[in-house]
């Protein structure tokens, strides 16, 4: 019988190769992860860089396409991201009959809030808090000349629906001198004064008031 041709450490000749592999195998994990390299057993795909919101827009919106008609310039303010923009909206009615009548001025800049934005608007990521079934009117008897009434209380508002509200009117004539908004709701309950400052532009979540506001002596 022959014996098995076997090495000074005692192994056979064959399992020489086995080990020499392993041994290899060994240095490569090793040299991969001095490297920073990671094994893993679950494919990695790698995804698409995070959209961006722009909260801009490339060209004023205009509401019909008749720009023969005679029409006025406004702003109004959208929710975008958790903050509010301005954005132009153009109103075809003569601008000497608007610019008369501050009621008028505010309603025209509800509907405005009221509609779906446009789909370059939804593109740039704007929306609208307020409701399409909310109105305005003008004061009552014992409110201050420039108040403005809702037919829903203002504090009973979606809060960024009431910081567009109060922004969109205090850019316009809607607004008293000092750029102050007076609002109420339909109740007798007096109304209350709000401002459109930066603060409430950057942060829509909580408006404040300037307190109620009753017509001077």
């Amino acid at each position: 019988m022959r014996g098995q041709v076997t090495s000074a450490g005692g192994r056979g000749v064959g399992a020489w190769p086995a080990a020499f592999a392993l041994a290899c195998l060994g240095v490569v994990c090793a040299v991969l992860a001095g490297c920073g390299i990671r094994t893993t057993s679950v494919p990695v795909r790698a995804g698409g860089a995070p959209s961006r919101v722009p909260c801009e827009l490339s060209s004023p919106n205009a509401d019909t396409d008749d720009a023969a008609a005679p029409g006025v310039p406004l702003q109004v303010y959208l929710v975008c991201g958790t903050q509010l923009v301005s954005v132009d909206r153009t109103v075809r009615i003569p601008e000497d009959k608007l610019m008369a009548d501050p009621v008028r001025v505010a309603q025209i800049l509800l509907n405005e809030l009221q509609k779906k934005p446009s789909a370059e608007e939804k593109q740039a990521g704007f929306s609208t808090d307020v409701r399409e079934t909310l109105a305005v009117s003008g004061p009552r008897e014992g409110d201050p000349k420039d108040a403005l009434r809702l037919t829903s209380p203002p504090e009973d508002l979606p809060t960024h629906a009431l910081a567009q509200i109060v922004c969109s009117f205090a850019d316009s004539s809607a607004a008293d001198p000092d750029e102050s908004v007076a609002l109420g709701g339909p109740s007798d309950d007096p109304v209350r004064g709000y401002r459109c400052t930066p603060a409430l532009k950057a942060r829509p979540d909580g408006v404040g008031t300037l307190g109620e506001i009753r017509p001077a002596d």
